[in-house]
């Protein structure tokens, strides 16, 4: 890559990466005064603990804003004609700044909404897919978590099967892989029987 082939990846990653480091669900607690995600519930600043906090008015917002983080970064890039580097560039590092904030101590959520405005951004098809199969799920088994997993399994092929474009595929794999990292927790609770369902007031 030459030079003005480096400098609008490294720009869009650096705007990417600072504005998915604003935490909506702490912001959102905070306005309409909740207590802190960090501190109650799953402890996780994320819209599904935000709904066990405060309900489904603070829940929306904080989705609404995660996913915002991830769509702007990517969409910007598109309107802009960037490469495809440049793109992937701006929506891992929104990603990666929701998941590893530099504002809160580099410790963030979970990234599923910041990971589908991220795909609606970069591919409009890919991000209603994606979250057809999350809301599929969820209506079918009432798990946030299993949702999540089971539609960033298939974003990669999503991406795959209408972009063709290899760094395309590889940065949402990456992705993907992070949002399971991330939920190895959860994962754990889904296998014991543990794991609370959508809209419950206490988590294990």
């Amino acid at each position: 890559m030459d030079i003005q082939t480096i400098i609008p990846v490294i720009g869009f990653a650096l705007f990417g990466y600072l504005l998915g480091s604003v935490s909506t669900a702490i912001i959102t607690c905070k306005l309409m005064g909740l207590p802190d995600p960090r501190s109650g519930g799953s402890k996780n600043p994320g819209a599904t603990n935000v709904l066990r906090l405060g309900g489904k008015k603070a829940a929306a917002i904080t989705l609404f804003g995660d996913m915002l983080k991830g769509l702007i970064p990517a969409l910007v890039a598109v309107i802009y004609a960037m490469p495809n580097e440049t793109i992937a560039a701006a929506g891992l590092a929104a990603f990666l700044g929701h998941l590893y904030p530099l504002y809160y101590g580099f410790s963030g959520g979970k990234g599923v909404a910041t990971l589908l405005g991220v795909l609606i951004g970069t591919q409009w098809l890919v991000g209603l897919g994606t979250i057809g199969i999350w809301l599929a799920m969820a209506f079918s088994f009432k798990y946030s978590s299993l949702s999540a997993l089971v539609a960033a399994f298939c974003a990669p092929l999503l991406v795959a099967y209408v972009t063709h474009s290899t760094v395309l595929i590889t940065t949402t794999a990456i992705m993907s892989l992070l949002l399971f990292w991330r939920h190895r927790s959860n994962i754990s609770n889904l296998l014991a029987g543990n794991e609370g369902k959508i809209g419950a007031k206490k988590t294990t």
